[in-house]
C-alpha cells in the first residue's frame, strides 16, 4: 500500500504535521468509518468520515465523525446555501479521483467549500482518509480545519 497519495503530498506542502496509519479495509462493512475506527482501536469521534454533497446544484465536503450522520439542513445553513443532498458516488469519484472509501478532503482535484463538525476540533487528534481505502491521516484537528479553509459548524443530526 503507498504511504504518500495526494492528500499526503497537500498536507505536506502545507507544513500541516501527520502521521500516516494502515489497517485493513473491509469492503463489505456496514459503515466504513466504524469499521476503521475499530481496527485503529479508536473512538469513532475521532475517526473522521469525508462525505461529498451538493449544495444548491454545487459540490461541497463535510467531515465529521464516523459514528454520526450530517444534518442536510445544518450543512446549507453553514455553507450559506438553501438546499444540500449526499452526492452520488460516481460523481464524487469523478470530482475529488478519489474511490468511494478512499475519499480524502485533502488533495482533491478541485477544493470545494468544506464544513468541519465543530465537536470534532475539541478532540487532541483525529483520523481521517488518506486517499487510499485502508489509509487514514492522523493530525490536529485544527490543522485539519485550516487546511481545508473549512468552516467549523454543527453539521451533526
Amino acid at each position: 500500500m503507498a504511504k504518500t497519495t495526494r492528500a499526503t503530498t497537500a498536507l505536506a506542502r502545507l507544513g500541516v504535521a501527520f502521521t500516516v496509519h494502515s489497517y485493513d479495509y473491509d469492503p463489505h462493512a456496514d459503515s466504513i468509518g466504524l469499521q476503521a475506527a475499530e481496527a485503529l482501536g479508536e473512538h469513532p469521534s475521532r475517526v473522521l468520515k469525508t462525505l461529498m454533497a451538493e449544495l444548491d446544484g454545487k459540490p461541497v465536503c463535510v467531515v465529521l465523525p464516523s459514528d454520526r450522520e450530517v444534518s442536510m439542513k445544518k450543512l446549507a445553513a453553514a455553507l450559506g446555501g438553501k438546499s444540500a443532498t449526499m452526492m452520488k458516488p460516481a460523481d464524487a469519484e469523478r470530482l475529488t479521483g478519489y474511490h468511494v472509501g478512499g475519499i480524502s478532503p485533502f488533495g482533491q482535484k478541485k477544493q470545494v467549500p468544506t464544513a468541519i463538525e465543530v465537536a470534532a476540533l475539541s478532540e487532541p487528534h483525529v483520523f481521517i482518509n488518506a486517499g487510499q481505502r485502508g489509509l487514514q491521516l492522523r493530525l490536529d484537528p485544527n490543522d485539519a480545519a485550516r487546511a481545508l479553509k473549512a468552516v467549523a459548524a454543527s453539521v451533526v443530526a
